[in-house]
């Protein structure tokens, strides 16, 4: 078995507490439109698919030129929630971070848009928090035509990576993110988040119950301590 060399990283729950700001951008857009976006629906039309609830909406007649406009007003309410959050860096991440990134090459592949990436990453410069200069590269989703769980942001990823899929890993929080590891060839190491509490991550390579856990989880993998 190769030894691993790469890991590519998912933004959003994995290096940045911000699943819960989506959704609560996402719960008041819809609300205003009468759609009770419970935690449940957000887990299955956003986290197990890549639907969001825009279908309710198209059922009820709305065209697509008004579901563009609503798509555009949930982004604004999430970038207000981005500016006004005080802590969006994970407490457990910057040293598993820094624990293998003299190690590792490693890459960051999100669905994420460009723009709200950059304004997350900012955000933690400000905070005294900048984690992109552990990273090779971006790849955001403006980057590739089909979002996860399709595998082209993975496919991607190894083209910018530059190894082999056997030699890299990829660090998820969500059944559709690591369907799209799975699709891409990759192995793929999952970290719960609260609205994955009882998915069980079929075919991932290691399902972590916390961040904390993460560090030594890498370090065993880069150490041979844990079979890889």
């Amino acid at each position: 078995m190769p030894r691993l060399r790469g890991i590519l990283w998912d933004n959003d729950g994995v290096l940045v507490d911000t699943e819960n700001l989506f959704y609560q951008a996402n719960q008041r857009l819809f609300a205003e439109h009468d759609v009770d976006l419970t935690h449940q629906h957000f887990f299955d039309w956003f986290l197990l698919e890549n639907l969001g609830a825009w279908h309710i909406l198209q059922a009820r007649g709305y065209s697509d030129h008004t579901i563009a406009e609503l798509r555009d007003q949930r982004n604004h309410y999430y970038a207000d929630l981005l500016q006004s959050t005080s802590e969006l860096l994970i407490p457990a991440v910057k040293p598993a971070i820094e624990s293998v990134s003299d190690h590792m090459r490693m890459g960051i592949v999100t669905s994420s848009r460009r723009d709200h990436f950059d304004q997350i990453h900012t955000r933690l410069r400000e905070q005294g928090h900048d984690l992109l200069p552990h990273f090779d590269f971006v790849v955001t989703e403006s980057d590739y035509q089909e979002s996860k769980p399709a595998p082209d942001p993975y496919l991607l990823g190894l083209q910018r990576i530059n190894l082999d899929p056997a030699e890299c890993i990829v660090i998820e929080d969500s059944p559709r993110g690591l369907r799209a590891a799975l699709a891409a060839g990759l192995r793929c190491i999952v970290i719960r988040n609260p609205f994955c509490e009882e998915y069980d991550f079929p075919g991932a390579f290691a399902v972590l119950n916390s961040h904390d856990e993460l560090s030594d989880y890498l370090s065993k993998l880069i150490d041979g301590d844990a079979a890889y």
